[in-house]
């Protein structure tokens, strides 16, 4: 895993997928999070990475964060 910079450890956009699920680039991000404090389109930067426990979503995002931000920076990443 790469270390996490003052920027994070990946940037890009919030995309949702056919079923529902919120991600950005190969991660998973926290459902909660993005419904109450994102939309989609928005430039995150990831702060956490760990791994995706749920069995509905795990195959097609092996990671997850719930940890991210508005991205402040262009990180180059998508």
């Amino acid at each position: 895993m790469p270390k996490e910079t003052r920027t994070g450890l990946y940037q890009g956009i919030i995309e949702k997928d056919e079923n529902g699920n919120y991600f950005c680039g190969p991660y998973l991000l926290d459902y909660q999070t993005v419904e109450t404090y994102y939309k989609l389109g928005d430039r995150v930067s990831i702060k956490t990475i760990i791994k995706n426990t749920s069995r509905k979503s795990m195959e097609a995002y092996p990671q997850k964060s719930v940890k991210f931000s508005f991205a402040t920076e262009d990180h180059g990443n998508d």
